[in-house]
């Protein structure tokens, strides 16, 4: 499978296609649109969210609900282009100058995008804006609702927020309460301190950004590969993770941790259990062993950055005077880690989504259905 996007933050629309979509898969609108309104919600969001309602519109490749093989397209469109048509439109008559960006942000892609493209920071800054996220959301989705029906399942917890750190004990109702929670965490004390940092970070015009962490349940052994750098599971991961804006870093299972214990305390030892298989006793690895899963759950952190538009700005330099002044203020949250959970889980579902179906290459459903099945089957009992 493949996939492109294309949009601005102030544009008309948001539109995307995939291709290599088996043919004969329900495709559920209800649920994209569902998880893009679960990305716009979250404390700490900006005015931006209280103007889009997302909703998706599937132009092509869906038939009665049910994918046809043929390359999907969709598109979001931008309530808020109304207000900025004037300046967005492509016709040579557009306004240029009211909007026009001379004092770039520190931490966005401002001045460098401009400097790459020799072009005005408002050209950078519509299409490097996470309004572009909105579309991975909504494309994530379908791969996601292929992952469902093969059993596998996604889930996601934000585990920091502004220096608060939640403590993660998995309880009977644990992930009941993380669904529950507008921060999407399972301690109700980190969820309290969490809203209080926020309340004085917007008292201070500050931003804050946290650690999330996405796990990937009921996926073979086998996906991803160990024989070219390209084709490792973890690389794929890591390059869709840090692709999302204001992802820093990514780590797999005990991650960095790994550094600071000896090899005995690192590694999980292996067993096999009838019926089972082929198991860890640990999962410090993260469920990833060489580039490939490795049947247990595939568990990755992300940190993210604090948003870089602040209400109190950063000084920076006028393009033309070349004068230190202070930053552009554009529209922006204080706090969108939540949020950008619900985008990290759509970018690994595409990620595995694509995984699986270069393992099992199918034009049907039912054909990559069938496949996964008998593959699972075998590792029960695989003589090596």
């Amino acid at each position: 499978m493949r996939f492109l996007t294309a949009g601005e933050s102030h544009g008309q629309k948001l539109v995307g296609i995939i291709e290599g979509l088996p043919s004969g898969m329900k495709v559920s609108k209800a649920q994209v649109d569902e998880v893009l309104r679960k990305r716009q919600r979250g404390p700490g969001r900006g005015g931006r969210m209280a103007i889009e309602q997302d909703e998706v519109q599937l132009i092509s490749g869906v038939r009665g609900g049910l994918s046809t093989g043929a390359p999907i397209a969709l598109e979001i469109l931008n309530r808020d282009w109304e207000n900025w048509e004037k300046i967005m439109t492509w016709r040579d008559d557009a306004d240029l100058e009211s909007r026009k960006v001379m004092t770039p942000r520190p931490g966005h892609a401002d001045l460098t995008g401009a400097l790459k493209y020799r072009t005005e920071v408002r050209n950078i800054l519509e299409r490097a804006s996470a309004r572009e996220t909105a579309m991975r959301v909504a494309i994530g989705s379908i791969a996601r609702q292929v992952l469902n029906a093969l059993g596998v399942e996604i889930r996601g917890h934000v585990l920091a927020v502004g220096g608060i750190r939640a403590d993660y004990v998995e309880q009977e109702d644990y992930w009941q309460r993380v669904e529950q929670s507008e921060w999407s965490v399972g301690d109700p004390v980190a969820e309290q301190g969490m809203w209080e940092r926020l309340s004085i970070a917007r008292e201070q015009g500050e931003s804050l950004g946290g650690l999330l962490e996405v796990q990937v349940h009921q996926v073979p052994a086998g996906l991803g590969s160990h024989v070219q750098w390209d084709r490792k599971l973890d690389g794929k991961l890591a390059q869709a993770v840090l692709s999302v804006q204001a992802m820093k870093g990514i780590s797999f299972g005990i991650g960095f941790e790994a550094g600071e214990r000896l090899g005995s305390k690192v590694h999980d030892p292996i067993r096999f259990e009838e019926g089972q298989g082929y198991r860890r006793a640990s999962n410090h690895a993260g469920g990833i062993e060489g580039g490939m899963s490795n049947g247990e759950p595939i568990i990755l952190q992300a940190v993210m950055k604090p948003i870089p538009t602040l209400y109190q700005p950063l000084d920076t330099v006028h393009l033309e005077t070349k004068e230190v002044v202070k930053a552009t203020v554009e529209r922006s949250d204080i706090c969108a880690v939540p949020a950008a959970l619900v985008v990290l889980e759509h970018v690994v579902a595409w990620v595995i989504a694509e995984a699986v179906l270069e393992k099992f290459p199918a034009d049907s459903f039912i054909e990559l259905q069938t496949a996964w099945q008998d593959y699972k089957s075998s590792l029960l009992g695989i003589e090596l």
